[in-house]
């Protein structure tokens, strides 16, 4: 199979979304009528970015019995899954980034990030912002949305010229949160102290990576300002129906 040039995460365990989770991973629970992940899966395939990679962990046996390898949803191109079977492997999830190297030699040179559990059904993969971000010099380009109430002291910072900002939680201009939507270059990882593919299963988490390659003016990013739910607790999940 080809490289995936997008990858859906799906490995977590939702401790805060039981007991709904102790049954069904969280990227399968229902949102408005389908799960959770299928919405950026369909989004990605509406961008004609249909080779994707699903990392699971937890009940992640219960993903590809859903999916398959191969699926087609109505008005969309034919979608090519592969897998990252972290539990299997490993026995738990490897965290976000241990899980991207994981998959990096299934995964192209340039590819999507986005978790399998926030739910943004207006955002647009748009080819023409890989082609953009692939002929930069950035590592990364994260997508933003304005902090919400879960989470008021933000993530990032994002200056005028495009460049994301490490910045400490809560200061004033900390006013964005990341949406987990992204694009990297496989370059992103080389210095992570993990080799690609993961051979030993080392669990790694992604935000230090990101704040040290921000500063060193590698990450850039912009706001996403359609709707943006991180479906973190079952009251958020309710919100959404």
């Amino acid at each position: 199979m080809a490289p995936a040039q997008a990858m859906v995460l799906a490995a977590g365990r939702g401790e805060r979304m039981r007991p709904l989770t102790d049954v069904t991973p969280k990227p399968l629970l229902s949102v408005r009528g389908q799960p959770l992940m299928q919405w950026p899966m369909q989004a990605l395939a509406r961008g004609d970015f249909v080779r994707q990679l699903v990392n699971t962990a937890w009940l992640g046996e219960q993903i590809p019995a859903y999916f398959g390898e191969r699926i087609t949803w109505p008005g969309l191109p034919e979608v090519q899954i592969s897998y990252s079977h972290e539990g299997q492997d490993f026995g738990r999830a490897l965290e976000t980034a241990g899980g991207i190297v994981r998959a990096l030699p299934q995964l192209a040179e340039v590819f999507w990030v986005v978790a399998g559990d926030v739910f943004a059904p207006d955002f647009v993969f748009s080819p023409a912002a890989m082609r953009r971000f692939e002929a930069s010099e950035a590592l990364a380009h994260l997508w933003l949305v304005p902090n919400p109430e879960h989470n008021p002291g933000g993530d990032f910072g994002l200056s005028v010229s495009g460049r994301v900002l490490n910045l400490p939680k809560g200061a004033a201009a900390c006013d964005h949160t990341f949406s987990t939507i992204a694009l990297y270059k496989q370059a992103f990882f080389e210095h992570c102290g993990v080799p690609p593919g993961n051979p030993q299963g080392v669990a790694l988490a992604l935000a230090p990576l990101l704040r040290a390659a921000m500063d060193q003016g590698q990450v850039t990013g912009e706001v996403y300002a359609g709707s943006w739910a991180d479906v973190g607790t079952p009251q958020r999940l309710h919100d959404l129906v």
